[in-house]
C-alpha cells in the first residue's frame, strides 16, 4: 500500500478526533478551535500530502540508493530488533532535523508552516510544510549508511509522524512520569510557544529524552501559559503564502545585502538573523509578547459557508487523488494537484474577505 493511501485511511480518524476534541473543549468552556484557522491548517496538510506525491519517491529513492551502494552492512528487515533500532534511530535523526529546522534559516523556511497557527489543537498537527523535501532527507541518510532497510525506514517514519498527532492538544494536562520520557501534550505545547522561556525547546518526536540529553528541554510552567504562533506572524489564511513567506524574506535579504558572504549566510544563520546593512535599511520592529493579538479577520456567514463547502470539496478531491495518484499519468497528476491547491487558496481568500473592513474598524 502506498504511504499516501495510509494517510487517506487515517484521515477519517484524524477528523473524528478533531471533532471529539472540539466537543470536549466546548463542554469544558475551553474551546481551542476557530473554523478559519482549522481549515487553513488542514488545507496546508493537504498541500503537503499532494506535494509528497511528486517528491516522496525521490527522497525514498535517494535513501534506497545510499542503502544499496554505501551501507556498511545491510540489516535484515524480518528481525524485530532492526525495527526497534530503526524507530529509535529515526527518532534521533528527527530530533536533529527538528532542531536544525529551528536554527538554520533555510530549514526554518520549510518548518515554519507547522508553527504559524496561533491556535493549538489537533488540526495544528496536520499543518505541514510542502517544501520539507528540499533538504530534510539529508538527516536520515546515516540510517541508510548503517544498513536500515528502506522498508523499515518508510514504516518507522510513518509511525513517528502518526504518533505526533495526539500531542497537539490543550485538553490533556501533564502526565507525570510519561512527560519525563516521551513527547507529550505538555512538552509539545511548550515547543510551539513563542514565550522566551519556551523558545526553541522540546524537539523530540516520540522521545523527549533526546532533549534532556542534549540540553534543549523546557517544562511547561503553569505560571506562564503558552502563547502560540511565530515571532514573525503570517497574518494570512493564504496557504501558498504560508509556504513561501520565509523563503521570500530570505530572498529579499540576500538580494539587498552588499556582501557576497552575507548573501549565503542569510540562508544558513538562525531565523531572524539579518546582515547589518539590510537591518539598517529595512528595519523591523522588535518582537513584543505584550499586546499579542491573534489574526482573526471577520467573515460574513455566507462567505464562510461557501468556504466550508469549497474546503469539503477540496478534501474529497484530495482523497480521490491520493488514493489513485500512483496510477495517474503525470499531466493528470499535475492538473489535479493544481486544482486542489487553487481551491484551498480560494478557501483562504473567502476567509480573508472581511480583512480590509476589520482593519478599518480596528483603526
Amino acid at each position: 500500500m502506498q504511504g499516501a493511501q495510509v494517510i487517506v485511511l487515517a484521515t477519517p480518524v484524524f477528523l473524528l478526533l478533531i471533532a471529539v476534541e472540539w466537543l470536549v473543549g466546548v463542554a469544558r468552556a475551553r474551546n481551542t478551535y476557530r473554523l478559519a484557522d482549522a481549515m487553513n491548517s488542514i488545507g496546508l496538510g493537504i498541500i503537503s500530502q499532494v506535494a509528497g506525491v511528486f517528491t516522496r519517491l525521490a527522497t525514498i529513492g535517494i535513501y534506497s540508493l545510499v542503502f544499496a551502494h554505501f551501507s556498511l552492512w545491510q540489516l535484515p528487515a524480518d528481525a524485530w530488533w532492526v525495527w526497534l533500532l530503526g524507530l529509535l534511530g529515526y527518532d534521533l535523526a528527527y530530533y536533529w532535523l527538528h532542531r536544525a529546522g529551528h536554527r538554520v534559516a533555510l530549514l526554518w523556511a520549510a518548518h515554519v508552516v507547522h508553527h504559524q497557527s496561533e491556535d493549538y489543537n489537533l488540526s495544528t498537527a496536520l499543518r505541514q510544510t510542502g517544501s520539507g523535501w528540499i533538504a530534510g532527507w539529508i538527516f536520515y541518510l546515516p540510517l541508510a549508511v548503517l544498513g536500515v532497510p528502506p522498508l523499515v525506514f518508510a514504516v518507522v517514519a510513518l509511525i513517528d509522524l502518526l504518533y505526533q498527532f495526539w500531542v497537539h492538544t490543550q485538553q490533556v494536562g501533564k502526565l507525570g512520569w510519561f512527560d519525563r520520557w516521551f513527547c507529550s501534550p505538555s512538552n509539545h505545547r511548550a515547543h510551539h510557544a513563542v514565550n522566551e522561556r519556551y523558545l526553541d525547546r522540546n524537539y523530540g518526536g516520540i522521545l523527549i529524552v533526546w532533549d534532556r540529553i542534549f540540553g534543549t528541554f523546557a517544562e511547561e510552567a503553569d505560571a506562564e501559559p503558552c502563547v502560540y504562533g511565530t515571532r514573525s506572524p503570517l497574518r494570512s489564511w493564504n496557504p501558498i503564502w504560508a509556504n513561501l513567506q520565509v523563503y521570500a524574506g530570505l530572498v529579499r535579504d540576500s538580494w539587498h545585502t552588499r556582501r557576497w558572504a552575507d548573501k549565503l549566510r542569510v540562508w544558513l544563520m538562525p531565523p531572524g538573523w539579518r546582515p547589518a546593512d539590510v537591518a539598517a535599511r529595512f528595519a523591523r520592529p522588535p518582537f513584543e509578547l505584550r499586546g499579542w493579538q491573534r489574526f482573526d479577520p471577520p467573515v460574513s456567514p455566507p462567505r464562510l459557508a461557501l468556504a466550508v463547502a469549497l474546503f469539503c470539496a477540496a478534501l474529497g478531491a484530495t482523497t480521490v487523488f491520493l488514493w489513485t495518484a500512483h496510477a495517474l499519468a503525470l499531466p493528470v497528476q499535475v492538473a489535479s494537484a493544481a486544482g486542489i491547491v487553487a481551491a484551498l487558496w480560494a478557501v483562504g481568500a473567502l476567509c480573508e474577505a472581511g480583512r480590509a473592513a476589520g482593519t478599518r474598524l480596528a483603526a
